[in-house]
């Protein structure tokens, strides 16, 4: 491994983790600080229509200038063209295939903040446009690197995964359609517990809460519950062949988006991503199904689901 320092590029300081991630890399009196990669050049960008997009650029913009030393760029390319790896944070899922398409030719590693894609066309878009021009890459929720999640699910001593149920806060957002703006954690969490496989989603949703019912080609059954009302943390119950165990996300010293963050340097570093595109874009499927079952009430196959893959 490369021990030199990277020089990493920002895209969209529109979301919490741009100045989060710019102290983390560039403070080494942060507690969690990751060696390895410094924020060099960014590029602000924002969504007119998402005020929660627009309304925050201009406040993370300026403290990731000020107290990091980051330079503020024209355009996408500009951060491309300058910098080693590239973490593409814009916090609107419907624009990052086009803002993808504009640094894939420079081949370069990108990770793509949640969501990936609001829909399943994007998100082979983004992974084909990736293959194309070689560029390593990674996308998902930052709840998935929870310490003690990944110790639950890697421990067999009561036998196989048999099953899981993920819960935690659901806002909606108009932009982001259903479930794919806080759902998408739950839905990381799951298939971090469950991997790939799942071919069909039920939705039971009312003013309050949401509950989404996944079957695996397998036979196993997978959940997530996002709540609006009520419990709004993370957590999931492992089921096993034996026992079953309840994970509490906060319970790990290490916060998840810490361990999140030294895995996506990590992957710049060797250009080897620890996670398969494949299973980020299921992950996609699943919540589109997920809102159209929700919008009918009916069970909805995955778009190109493992069992229509081998099938």
């Amino acid at each position: 491994m490369d021990s030199k320092t990277l020089n990493i590029g920002m895209i969209g300081l529109d979301t919490s983790h741009a100045p989060l991630f710019a102290e983390m890399l560039n403070d080494s009196a942060h507690p969690h600080h990751v060696p390895g990669a410094r924020v060099i050049v960014a590029f602000p960008g924002g969504s007119p229509d998402f005020p929660l997009s627009i309304d925050r650029v201009a406040g993370f913009t300026a403290k990731i200038e000020s107290d990091f030393g980051v330079r503020m760029a024209g355009s996408i390319g500009e951060v491309a063209e300058e910098a080693d790896a590239i973490l593409l944070l814009t916090v609107d899922g419907r624009i990052h295939a086009e803002q993808f398409a504009a640094v894939a030719p420079y081949g370069k590693p990108v990770f793509i903040d949640k969501p990936f894609a609001v829909s399943s066309r994007d998100a082979r878009a983004i992974a084909d446009l990736a293959r194309e021009h070689r560029v390593p890459l990674m996308s998902c929720s930052s709840v998935r690197w929870a310490e003690n999640l990944d110790a639950a699910v890697r421990a067999g001593d009561q036998g196989g995964i048999i099953g899981a149920d993920c819960c935690g806060p659901m806002e909606l957002q108009p932009t982001q359609p259903g479930f794919f703006w806080y759902g998408i954690h739950m839905a990381d969490m799951l298939y971090r517990c469950m991997g790939r496989g799942c071919t069909e989603v039920r939705v039971t949703a009312n003013e309050d809460h949401d509950l989404a019912v996944g079957v695996w080609a397998d036979g196993r059954i997978g959940t997530i519950r996002g709540n609006r009302k009520g419990n709004r943390r993370f957590g999931a119950l492992l089921h096993r062949e034996q026992g079953t165990e309840y994970v509490d996300v906060y319970a790990a010293q290490k916060p998840y988006f810490a361990s999140m963050l030294e895995e996506v340097v990590r992957m710049f570093q060797t250009k080897t991503p620890p996670l398969d595109i494949e299973e980020t874009i299921e992950v996609i499927a699943f919540l589109e199904a997920a809102n159209e079952s929700r919008a009918t009430g009916k069970s909805v196959p995955l778009r190109g689901s493992f069992a229509k893959r081998n099938g």
